[in-house]
C-alpha cells in the first residue's frame, strides 16, 4: 500500500473515531465550553486534536488553540442555525450519512470489518454518528449562508500572491492535464429480459407468501440489503432515480411493483407508506451482467471516435461534452479536476493508480486505444485516455497555478468575513470558555 493511501486511510479512521466517541471513556469528560445550549468536552477536544494531527500538521500549543477555536465557532454556528431557523432536512442527513458509510466500506474493504473494528453493528453505528452528521451538515450550512456572497477579483489574486513572501511560496509536485471519454456499455435486450424474468419469479414468490425483506437478504444486489432487508426510509419527490420515484408514486401501500429500470440496474419496489410528497419504500436490486458483446460495442464506438479526434474531425473535448458517459468529467471536457482549486491541472497524486500508471507510458499528447476498466460501483465500462500536458515540480507561480491561487485567495476572504460574523455574534449568544483554556484568548480574537 502507498504512503499516500495509509495516510488517507489513518485519516478515515481518525474521523470514525471522532465521530463514533472511540476511547471517549479513556478521556475525562470535562465541559471545557459553553455556546448556548450546546457543550464542548475535553475529549471532543482530544479526539478533534488527533484527527487535526492525522492530517500531517504538528502538535503545539498554537495548534491546540486552533482546533478548539474551530469547535467553538462550530458551535456558535449551530447556536445562530437555531436563531436564524437554518435547517438541514432528514432526508439530506440519511443520504449523507449513507455516503459516508459507503466511503469507509470502499476504504476499509467491507462492512464485516467496520463492525469488527469498532465492536458494534453498522446500524449501531450509524445511529450514533448521525447527530454529528447532522452538526457538520448545518455548520456547512450556515458556513455557505455567511460566504455565499465573497468573491475575488483577477487584482485581488494577484496582491495576495504578491503579499506571500518568496520564502513562504507553496512547492507543488508535478502536474497533469488528464481527460478521458467513457463510454457505458448498453445491456443487451437478452440480459435484460433475463433479469427481468428473474424478479418477476422472486415477485411471485413474494406474492405467494414469503416475506420481502428475507428476499431482498437473499438476492438483492443492493450493498446495504443484507441487513436492511431493502427498506431505504422516506424520500421526498426528485430525491431518487425518476424511474424509481414514478413507479413507487403509484403504488398503493403494500402493493409490489414489476420490474423498474434505472441506471443502476432493475428494481422490485414495494411501497410502504406515503405523506403527502414523502414516500418510503423498500426494494430488490439486481443488476445485469454485461456480455462480451456489450462490451465490444462500446469498445468500437471509442475507436471510432478516438479516429475522429485523430484526425481533427471534433476535438476531445468536444467529444467528452457530447459522448461520454461519467458526468463527473464530461462537464470539464473530460479533465479530472484537482479536488481542492477545481483547475484541470491536477497533481499525480490525486490520480486513480490505473490512470496514473497508464500516463507513465504516454506520450504527450497521445491517445489511448479504449480501454476497460472497473468504476467505483464495480461496473465495467470502456475509456480512452487523452494525456494532454505536465507540469514539473515547482514553487507556486501564478501563470502557472492561476486557479490555485485565486482558491487560496478565496479561503482567506472567507475565513476574514467568517472572523467578522463570529465577532458580531458573539453577542447574540452565550459563550464561557474553562480558564484553563483561557490562554487561547479566543473570545477577543
Amino acid at each position: 500500500m502507498s504512503k499516500i493511501k495509509i495516510v488517507v486511510l489513518l485519516a478515515i479512521l481518525y474521523f470514525c473515531q471522532l465521530l463514533s466517541g472511540f476511547s471517549q471513556n479513556q478521556i475525562a469528560d470535562q465541559i471545557i465550553a459553553k455556546v448556548d445550549n450546546f457543550i464542548i468536552l475535553e475529549s471532543d477536544l482530544a479526539l478533534a486534536q488527533k484527527e487535526y494531527l492525522s492530517r500531517g500538521y504538528a502538535q503545539s500549543e498554537a495548534s491546540h488553540c486552533r482546533v478548539l477555536e474551530d469547535l467553538v465557532v462550530n458551535k456558535l454556528m449551530l447556536a445562530k442555525a437555531v436563531i436564524d431557523s437554518v435547517v438541514v432536512g432528514d432526508q439530506q442527513v440519511d443520504a449523507q450519512l449513507e455516503n459516508r458509510m459507503k466511503m469507509m466500506v470502499n476504504q476499509i474493504g467491507s462492512e464485516e470489518k467496520i463492525e469488527e473494528y469498532y465492536g458494534k453493528t453498522l446500524e449501531e453505528f450509524k445511529v450514533e454518528i448521525r447527530d454529528d452528521i447532522k452538526e457538520q451538515m448545518v455548520v456547512g450550512e450556515m458556513q455557505r449562508t455567511i460566504t455565499q456572497d465573497v468573491t475575488v477579483t483577477p487584482k485581488e489574486v494577484q496582491e495576495f500572491f504578491r503579499n506571500i513572501p518568496k520564502d513562504s511560496l507553496p512547492y507543488y509536485s508535478t502536474q497533469v492535464q488528464v481527460g478521458q471519454i467513457v463510454k457505458d456499455p448498453e445491456m443487451s435486450r437478452e440480459a435484460k429480459n433475463s433479469v427481468k424474468a428473474r424478479l418477476e419469479g422472486l415477485r411471485e414468490r413474494i406474492q405467494g407468501g414469503e416475506d420481502f425483506e428475507d428476499v431482498a437478504r437473499l438476492y438483492s444486489q443492493e450493498p446495504g440489503a443484507k441487513k436492511t432487508g431493502g427498506n431505504i426510509g422516506f424520500f421526498q419527490r426528485g430525491e431518487l432515480a425518476p424511474e424509481y420515484e414514478a413507479t413507487a408514486l403509484r403504488l398503493k401501500p403494500g402493493e409490489i411493483s414489476k420490474p423498474v429500470e434505472t441506471d443502476f440496474g432493475f428494481h422490485l419496489i414495494q411501497l410502504i407508506e406515503r405523506r403527502g410528497n414523502e414516500f418510503n419504500t423498500r426494494h430488490i436490486l439486481i443488476m445485469p451482467k454485461f456480455t462480451k458483446k456489450d462490451i465490444d460495442r462500446a469498445t468500437n464506438f471509442l475507436d471510432s471516435l478516438r479516429t475522429n479526434i485523430l484526425g481533427d474531425s471534433i476535438s476531445f473535448e468536444k467529444a467528452a461534452k457530447e459522448y461520454s458517459d461519467d458526468m463527473n468529467t464530461s462537464s470539464s471536457g473530460g479533465y479530472f479536476l484537482d479536488p481542492e482549486s477545481g483547475s484541470t491541472k491536477i497533481s499525480v497524486e490525486e490520480l486513480d493508480p490505473n490512470v496514473f500508471f497508464t500516463i507513465d507510458t504516454m506520450k504527450l499528447g497521445s491517445i489511448t486505444k479504449p480501454l476497460v476498466f472497473n468504476k467505483k460501483d464495480g461496473s465495467e465500462a470502456v475509456r480512452i485516455l487523452f494525456y494532454k500536458d505536465r507540469i514539473r515540480p515547482h514553487q507556486a507561480d501564478i501563470r502557472l497555478d492561476y486557479q490555485r491561487i485565486q482558491k487560496a485567495a478565496l479561503n482567506k476572504k472567507r475565513s476574514e468575513v467568517l472572523a467578522k460574523w463570529f465577532t458580531e455574534s458573539q453577542s447574540e449568544v452565550f459563550v464561557t470558555i474553562d480558564e484553563a483554556y483561557k490562554s487561547c484568548n479566543i473570545l477577543n480574537k
